[in-house]
Parts: C-alpha cells; sequence; structure tokens
C-alpha cells in the first residue's frame, strides 16, 4: 500500500497528541515503519521510493586516526 502525502496539510500538535502518534506507529509492525519512513525520505528528497541515490564514495576518504 503506497502512502500519500499531502503537501498542503499542516497543524499544530499538542503533547497529549503527540502520544497518540507514538501509540499509532507502535502498533504498526518495524517494516511497515520502515516503508513508511523510506517513503517519505524518498519525497523530501525528491528520488524515486526504491531506487535511492547512490553514495558518492569518491568524495569521502578514509584514513586511520592519531
Amino acid at each position: 500500500m503506497p502512502y500519500k502525502l499531502d503537501r498542503t496539510a499542516f497543524k499544530m500538535h499538542h503533547t497529549k497528541d503527540a502520544v497518540n502518534n507514538f501509540s499509532y506507529w507502535k502498533s504498526h509492525s518495524l517494516a511497515e515503519r520502515l516503508r513508511a519512513a523510506n517513503y517519505l525520505n524518498s519525497v523530501a528528497y525528491n528520488y524515486p521510493e526504491n531506487d535511492p541515490p547512490k553514495l558518492d564514495r569518491t568524495y569521502f576518504k578514509m584514513r586511520a586516526r592519531k
């Protein structure tokens, strides 16, 4: 089931709403929570959901700590 993000919706929440949100996500399996997080990342960073960008390993260097 693909998730749909409504970019026009925003509302302030109280602390008690955060507790309700936490219990909602805790009622889902870990796999479902990770799928939702993957979808939200793909929307936020504008990449296809099942094809995340690769890390440019030429930019990063490894070296020993002194």
